[in-house]
């Protein structure tokens, strides 16, 4: 949907049908261009520092696709870059971070999508439909990039990183739009599936396909916040 020439946000489709105030849409945006400014890339650098950068990401992707993702040090990744130890730690203060460093430009990808993207994934569907559009783009994310998502986003790390609370605003807000429950106490739950953890047992474990598990998140989704 496009407003003044433009795509329309989630919080502009709050405004619309709903008794929304609008100093709630203007907090909404504030809160996803904060958490986009507190991601990685955003800073110029100097053009030793990018190479340097673009050489560590580039062993580093190897290094956690190769093994446990849980169990890769630093070590392993500076030795895999070429580089010491001393120059790694500069930029990056454990191997989790570097994992984030790697899965940022995936996940930004899919935040421009929710935000000014064509339905049902962006702006213009019910939410119901739009949680399910997001369930199976994670899960897709998730499958693809399993391996740095070990790395990045287990157990309480996940929860702190800028992109879970990009995606922790997106619920709360879809959950709003649909006045079902308490938003603020209900984005955490949706989230809970998406879990890197959780998706590696379902697949690996149990034996589920990528399709058998975004359906059932689909289907929960439009049981949820309904999908008229």
């Amino acid at each position: 949907m496009v407003n003044n020439g433009r795509p329309q946000t989630s919080g502009e489709s709050l405004s619309r049908g709903l008794a929304v105030p609008v100093s709630a849409v203007q907090a909404w945006r504030g809160d996803v261009a904060n958490l986009l400014e507190d991601q990685p890339g955003g800073r110029a650098e100097r053009a030793d520092a990018a190479r340097n950068r673009a050489k560590v990401l580039k062993a580093a992707e190897r290094v956690f696709a190769e093994r446990d993702p849980r169990s890769v040090t630093m070590v392993d990744i500076a030795r895999a870059a070429g580089v010491g130890r001393a120059t790694l730690y500069r930029r990056y203060p454990d191997p989790g971070s570097v994992a984030v460093a790697l899965l940022d430009e995936h996940e930004r990808l899919l935040q421009e999508r929710l935000m000014f993207g064509p339905p049902p994934l962006g702006p213009g569907a019910p939410p119901g439909v739009r949680l399910a559009a997001f369930y199976g783009a994670m899960i897709d994310l998730l499958d693809r990039h399993l391996h740095l998502a070990l790395g990045a986003e287990t157990g309480q790390s996940r929860l702190v990183t800028g992109a879970y609370r990009f995606w922790r605003t997106h619920v709360r807000e879809l959950v709003r739009e649909a006045n079902v429950g308490d938003p603020e106490a209900l984005a955490d739950t949706l989230l809970s599936p998406l879990a890197p953890e959780v998706y590696r047992s379902q697949r690996d474990d149990a034996g589920l396909t990528k399709r058998q598990i975004a359906g059932a998140l689909a289907e929960l989704a439009q049981r949820l916040l309904g999908c008229d």
